[in-house]
């Protein structure tokens, strides 16, 4: 009797459908491409990290290439070494910094009214905040309204003109509108006005989206360099990557390896570039990871929503 039982059991099991040769075929062929693209977006940055802390003869020589050669970290030293490089870091920090928190606040302010079916004059207004993606005033109006103001040459110019992306914008109103409306309707009914229920229900709900929209402001404002090239003329005001920029093209003592380490000053000239361009580079691929979450949920929901 048991075994009937088990047999039974046993038969009453779904079985499993085994993949056709084309489905492994297209299994292995994706593989090998995401391996593919893996290492076109790894190998750059892993050859600019053992470039940076190898030896500068092999480096010349073209001997580095897989691994690091005679593994040093004479280039940190030298790059963090030159307080110009020290200070355009702690900028890029506090533009960023105080660039994402700006940003995010008007993004949210713009976001929430514009996702409200209610509002007065929605569409229109929707209309012109968009019209503005497609066509832009330009550098040179930009830059005159800059003048104006008179906030070139300050924080408020790398940070103010860039307040509000309307990418952005568009992808945290899609979000406020997938949240339910009973909730805009209980809070109402308890006495809860529209500032009580923008910051303690749709916040608090919205936090992936938030997460992903910090994320894209930061790394937008950490790699800007044309608004410093623009509005900064005070070189003790420089964010990174204009510095990097300045190395990059050889006009910084950096780049053209007038530092002396050893007793060689060209042979390294290589090494500080790759050791500025990964300072340039590490802080973004440390954060990344912990936001990597929101980050993906965020940009799912905000795309296929409305």
């Amino acid at each position: 009797m048991e075994q009937i039982l088990m047999r039974s059991n046993y038969s009453k099991k779904p079985h499993r459908m085994r993949k056709t040769p084309g489905e492994h075929a297209f299994g292995i062929i994706t593989a090998i491409i995401l391996i593919f693209c893996c290492v076109m977006v790894i190998y750059p940055i892993y050859y600019m990290f053992i470039v940076s802390i190898s030896d500068g003869y092999a480096v010349t020589r073209g001997e580095v290439v897989l691994y690091p050669i005679g593994v040093n970290f004479k280039a940190y030293k030298i790059a963090l070494g030159y307080s110009s490089v020290v200070r355009s870091f702690w900028n890029s920090v506090l533009y960023t910094v105080v660039g994402t928190l700006i940003a995010v606040v008007m993004t949210a302010l713009c976001a929430y009214p514009l996702s409200r079916k209610k509002m007065f004059g929605r569409g229109m207004i929707t209309f012109i905040v968009t019209f503005t993606m497609f066509f832009d005033s330009g550098l040179v109006a930009n830059y005159m309204i800059v003048s104006s103001l008179h906030i070139k040459n300050t924080i408020w110019a790398m940070v103010v003109p860039g307040a509000i992306s309307v990418w952005y914008m568009i992808i945290m109103r899609t979000f406020f509108q997938g949240i339910p409306e009973e909730l805009y309707e209980s809070a109402y009914l308890d006495g809860g006005n529209d500032w009580t229920i923008f910051i303690k229900i749709i916040l608090p709900l919205s936090k992936a989206v938030i997460a992903t929209i910090v994320l894209f402001y930061a790394v937008q404002i950490w790699n800007a360099f044309i608004p410093a090239l623009l509005y900064l003329d005070d070189s003790n005001k420089y964010p990174m990557q204009l510095l990097l920029r300045n190395i990059v093209m050889g006009s910084n003592n950096a780049a053209t390896g007038t530092a002396t380490v050893a007793g060689d000053s060209a042979v390294l000239g290589k090494n500080i570039k790759y050791a500025v361009i990964f300072i340039t580079t590490a802080p973004i691929l440390v954060v990344y990871p912990f936001v990597q979450k929101y980050f993906v949920k965020g940009v799912m929901v905000g795309s296929i929503k409305g």
